[in-house]
């Protein structure tokens, strides 16, 4: 499995995706023209040179080098907010102060606003259900975390995921239903597509703008509220022992819930440490599977080499060497061996730098089992 950005011969499978994950996943919509753009501005962004982010699209896939495979999607958007809103709710609890105390009464209001302006975002991550193995769900999750630190004057210095909220088997999202019968006369089907081709005009022109009670809710309704998808309980669980946490922004279709954490608090950029390449001439005909006494099995790792249009990332145990994260003396000058196999796979060199993340820290136990489950994210 190698990580690597998208390119224009991956838009009859990005299709696919985007009708595979079905309704509430508008990051990717079964819109052929629209994705087409969008790895248009994948590859633009790749290639632009950045000091600080702006309107860049980073989209990665998951490929099986032997297959050729696409086994999923993950993204980063590096300034949401910066060419249209980004709309929530905000889950408000409003105090109700008559002159009699005894008749005083809080009650939850949802208003809405665009609270996430000038954020990175995490989004698309999407493990096709039959490609499902070990290891696939990290790496399609963590590798964003490893490119931002790379390369952080791309993000923002915090960064968000919204989850995709409740929605049964037909695609009829609880919280939408109720929107729908007293606001907006649109199928969930629609409302989601207009969002993610980037139509928004109908939020101003249609959803309310004053405060909604969750009290005169349907019972359905208020219960999805901050609740996520079955399929998304994994990847929300992951980001949760990443750090990320819950404030009370719940996505305006749906209701799920937006996450959000430092980027300087992520677990995964503090553990990430920068290592000099040395390339191990193996034997004619050896692979990063080659095992021997001088080239033994090590602790899993992911590993990534430190370009833009070229990056390149994957899971081995197959490298020594690798600093100990926890060890506050190891610098960007630790040197880690690799197979020549594994450095032409990653396209690095001899004295070049990688990034590595181990994954047998705390994180990594926290999510062992949750990471092969993982279908989809927003």
């Amino acid at each position: 499995m190698i990580i690597r950005p998208i390119t224009h011969k991956d838009l009859d499978i990005l299709f696919r995706i985007a009708m595979e994950s079905g309704p509430g996943f508008t990051s990717l919509m079964p819109d052929k023209d629209a994705l087409a753009r969008k790895i248009a501005h994948s590859m633009a962004s790749f290639e632009r040179q950045v000091t600080s982010p702006g309107d860049e699209h980073y989209l990665f896939v998951l490929e099986d080098e032997q297959t050729g495979d696409i086994l999923g999607t993950t993204a980063i958007e590096a300034n949401v907010g910066h060419t249209r809103p980004l709309n929530h709710f905000r889950r408000n609890t409003v105090t109700h102060h008559p002159r009699d105390p005894d008749r005083r009464r809080s009650v939850e209001t949802l208003t809405r606003c665009n609270h996430y302006s000038g954020y990175s975002e995490i989004c698309s991550l999407y493990l096709r259900p039959e490609f499902r193995q070990a290891n696939a769900g990290k790496l399609l999750s963590r590798v964003r975390f490893l490119f931002m630190a790379l390369h952080p004057e791309r993000f923002s210095d915090k960064v968000i995921a919204e989850m995709r909220g409740v929605s049964d088997a037909a695609g009829q999202s609880p919280f939408w239903n109720w929107l729908k019968t007293h606001f907006i006369d649109l199928e969930f089907s629609r409302a989601t597509h207009l969002v993610g081709t980037g139509y928004t005009d109908f939020i101003d022109e249609l959803m309310p703008s004053h405060p909604l009670y969750t009290c005169l809710m349907s019972p359905e309704a208020r219960a999805a509220l901050s609740q996520v998808h079955s399929h998304t309980r994994p990847a929300l669980r992951i980001l949760e022992a990443e750090g990320f946490q819950h404030k009370g922004f719940v996505d305006l279709l749906d209701g799920g819930p937006t996450v959000e954490c430092a980027l300087a608090d992520i677990y995964s950029v503090k553990a990430s440490l920068a290592c000099k390449v040395r390339i191990d001439e193996l034997p004619v005909g050896a692979n990063n599977d080659y095992k021997s006494a001088d080239y033994p099995q090590n602790e899993l790792v992911l590993i990534a080499n430190t370009a833009t249009t070229d990056f390149r990332a994957t899971v081995t145990s197959r490298v020594s060497g690798a600093p100990n994260p926890e060890n506050p003396g190891c610098q960007a000058t630790d040197t880690l061996s690799v197979s020549a196999a594994l450095a032409a796979k990653l396209r690095l060199g001899n004295d070049k730098l990688a990034r590595i993340l181990p994954l047998n820290q705390t994180v990594s136990t926290q999510t062992q089992n949750i990471a092969t489950e993982l279908r989809y994210a927003h």
